[in-house]
Formats: structure tokens, C-alpha cells, sequence
């Protein structure tokens, strides 16, 4: 029986003692049979689920301020943080940039930085928030985000197209501190420092790098850029850059941002961002020239004047005693010897996987965060 219908009554029997007043059965019998409308069963329902929706959706009590405050470090930008590093340098910014998985590395070489004298000038672009967050809590204002922050779970594969996509970010963060007026040098975190590499960076020009190749050179090899290989490009490290804020080196990077448009990563060519520098460095080192065309109105007739303009890239090939491959260093105990003593800053590449690098500088005496992590900004961890 539904809730609004009501029941019938019945008709009196003979021994019912109390007679129903024929007024009364007759207003009965006149009235309609309405249902009661806040008794339905729809109605029912309609209350209860907007009960459900205010419960769920709706705020119980005045509305209380969230107890963790927002991280002002989100809000810092490129331009604050390099003027901070910079302050420190004499107008220098030390870079690297990591994710999460590379901390280790960061602090391992930040102990190195600091023995060195140069760690104040480091800016560290951190590729996730919560890098970010970590170093600047440990080490306040060395830490900065450039959004977007890229996909940091899928950058630590060597060859992946996160790694690419990763590693393809670094010219524009060069080109961006350029831009302010400063000079950087980058290095990535897996390398360590001997000795303060800047007495190295003799005369005055636009870019200075290190060769990848492992043939031993001798001590006073040219400091030219080096022929090309058997891949038609050189085989310079974008591990370890230094540029000043020129239009040589300016040109430089935004010919590696379109190298690295031209040759984007693909499953049958698993790229990362140093064929494009080379590429770059091979199509502008030395003297690059432009026409320009201009078009001259006189009155009526017009005028066409070609404007040649050239522009010179001064590059500059760091000494292989003092900036070997690791390839070399890790691999030639008989030129590490006759090399003693002139060494500045070594790369742990030719060899892929967090272990085994960690495990080569361990036999090496060169994985610092063993003993020394009191030394590293970043502390314990």
C-alpha cells in the first residue's frame, strides 16, 4: 500500500455500539482522496538526494584557511634566480639542471663546486616541483623552475624521448640567462671538479667546450674546433659549456634550438640534444655571413640594396689533459698517469645506469657524498 493512498473504512456491523453520523459519512463520501504531498515517496527521494548533495559539495561550519601555505618558490622566476647566482659570480651563473633521481649526483658534485669556491654562484633548474621544493628548503633561493616542468618519471633513461625531451630544454635556459646580460657555464651533475676550471677560460671568446673523443691528443693540441668525424659533425660534449653573453654565442644557441627542431627524437633514431649542438657549432663557428635586402623608395623608383653582414662565432677547445672524456680518464690508466696533476674536471660518461656511475667513482675516490656530505649545501642525503 502506497504512503499516500488511504485505507477504506469499514461498514459498520451489527454490534458496532457507535453509529457513524450520516453527516459525517456523507463529507467522507463528498471529499476527494488526495494524496498527502510531503509524504510521497518521489518527494522522499528528492530530499534525500539533495541532503546528499549539500553533504557532500557543501562546507559544515565557517571555512578555515589552509594550515600549509603555498610555496613561494613556484612564483620564482629565471630572471630572479640568475640575478641572485650572478650577484655571487661577478656576473657568472654556474648551471645544471636535474630531477629528482639526480640529487645524489647534484650533491656529489656541489661538494666539488664548493671546494672549488664557486658553489654561491650556482643555479640548479630543477625539472619537478618537488625538486624544487627539496633544494630550496635545504639551500633557499639556488633552485628554479622553467615552466613547463617536463615529465621527470620518463627523463632517466638514456635514448628515451624523455631524456630527449629533457635534455632538449638546455639551450633555451642558456639562451635565456644570455639574454639578461650574464655569463654561464653548465655542467651536468655527473661530472666533478679537481680544481676551480675558470683559470682555463683564457682570452675573450664566445664559447668554450671539451671534445668526447678518447684518442689521446697532445698537451698542446690546437684549440680550433676539431674536423668532422665519420657522421659528417664533430663530437663536442654538451656536458660542459661556458659562454659569454655575445652575439656569437647567441647565434650559437638558437641554431642548436633549430637543430633540435629539425632532428626531433624518433624510435629509429634515438637522439639526445648533443649531435644538434655539434651541428649547431659546425654551421656557425668561425665566420658566419647574412644578406640582408632592403628596399629603397626615391620618389617613385625604388631602390634594392644587398647588405651583406658577418658575424663571427669564436670557439674555443678546452685542453684535454685538464678536461678529458670519461673515456678516457676512466679507461687509460697510462695517460691518467702521465696526465697527473693537470686534471680539472672529470666527466663520468661512457657508461649509462645510476649504479654503474656511482660505482666508477666510488673506485675512483671520486664519490664524495660517502664522507663528505657535511661539505654539500644540500647536506645529508
Amino acid at each position: 500500500m502506497l504512503l499516500h493512498q488511504r485505507p477504506h473504512q469499514k461498514p459498520p456491523s451489527a454490534g458496532d455500539s457507535v453509529p457513524i453520523s450520516s453527516a459525517s459519512a456523507a463529507s467522507a463520501a463528498a471529499a476527494p482522496s488526495r494524496p498527502l504531498p510531503l509524504l510521497t515517496l518521489p518527494y522522499l527521494f528528492s530530499l534525500l538526494a539533495l541532503l546528499l548533495f549539500a553533504t557532500l559539495l557543501l562546507p559544515w561550519g565557517p571555512t578555515r584557511p589552509s594550515s600549509v601555505p603555498a610555496s613561494p618558490w613556484r612564483a620564482y622566476t629565471l630572471q630572479e634566480a640568475a640575478a641572485f647566482a650572478a650577484a655571487a659570480g661577478n656576473g657568472t651563473v654556474l648551471l645544471a639542471a636535474v630531477s629528482g633521481p639526480y640529487i645524489p649526483f647534484l650533491s656529489n658534485w656541489l661538494i666539488s663546486v664548493r671546494r672549488a669556491g664557486r658553489a654561491d654562484q650556482v643555479l640548479v633548474i630543477a625539472e619537478d616541483y618537488e625538486t624544487l621544493e627539496r633544494i630550496n628548503a635545504a639551500w633557499p633561493g639556488h633552485a628554479v623552475l622553467v615552466p613547463p616542468a617536463p615529465d621527470a618519471q620518463a627523463a632517466h633513461k638514456f635514448g628515451s624521448q624523455g631524456f630527449f625531451n629533457f635534455t632538449s630544454r638546455r639551450p633555451r635556459h642558456l639562451l635565456q640567462i644570455l639574454e639578461l646580460g650574464y655569463s654561464v657555464m653548465y655542467n651536468d651533475v655527473d661530472m666533478v671538479w679537481l680544481s676551480d676550471p675558470f683559470p682555463y677560460l683564457v682570452g675573450n671568446h664566445d664559447v668554450y667546450f671539451m671534445d668526447d673523443m678518447t684518442p689521446v691528443k697532445p698537451l698542446d693540441h690546437s684549440h680550433e674546433l676539431p674536423p668532422p668525424g665519420k657522421k659528417g659533425r664533430t663530437y663536442i660534449c654538451s656536458c660542459m659549456i661556458f659562454l659569454r653573453p655575445t652575439e656569437g654565442a647567441k647565434l650559437l644557441l638558437r641554431k642548436w634550438i633549430e637543430e633540435l627542431k629539425e632532428q626531433p627524437w624518433s624510435r629509429q633514431r634515438k637522439s639526445n640534444d648533443q649531435p644538434a649542438f655539434n651541428w649547431a657549432l659546425n654551421k656557425t663557428a668561425g665566420q658566419v655571413c647574412f644578406s640582408l635586402i632592403c628596399l629603397l623608395t626615391i620618389q617613385e623608383d625604388r631602390a634594392k640594396i644587398v647588405l651583406k653582414i658577418c658575424l663571427q662565432v669564436d670557439v674555443y677547445l678546452l685542453p684535454q689533459s685538464a678536461f678529458p672524456t670519461g673515456g678516457l680518464y676512466f679507461k687509460n690508466k697510462t695517460w691518467v698517469k702521465e696526465t697527473k696533476g693537470k686534471h680539472v674536471i672529470i666527466h663520468n660518461n661512457y657508461v649509462t645506469g645510476f649504479e654503474k656511475k656511482i660505482k666508477r667513482f666510488r673506485d675512483h675516490g671520486l664519490w664524495l657524498v660517502d664522507e663528505h656530505s657535511d661539505e654539500s649545501p644540500l647536506g645529508r642525503i
